[in-house]
């Protein structure tokens, strides 16, 4: 996915995993995933989607501060 937020591009495509976070089994409509990316530039954000019953039924994007990483991470 590739997404333009505030004249920042972030794809998935070109962007490192750095964690990855699976809540349920594939084909579980409550189920989704969060998974957090590093561009190139170094900049974070966090790509999730889920079954249509799920909190992330569509494809998203947000960005997230160098900061904010490690209180994300630690809420997973």
């Amino acid at each position: 996915m590739c997404k333009a937020i505030d004249g920042v591009m972030y794809d998935t495509a070109s962007s490192v995993i750095d964690k990855k976070f699976t809540c349920g089994v594939p084909g579980d409509p409550y189920g989704y995933e969060e998974t957090l990316y590093i561009t190139k530039d170094g900049l974070y954000f966090i790509y999730t989607y889920g079954g249509y019953k799920s909190k992330y039924p569509q494809e998203s994007i947000t960005p997230i501060d160098k900061a904010d990483v490690r209180a994300w991470v630690l809420s997973r």
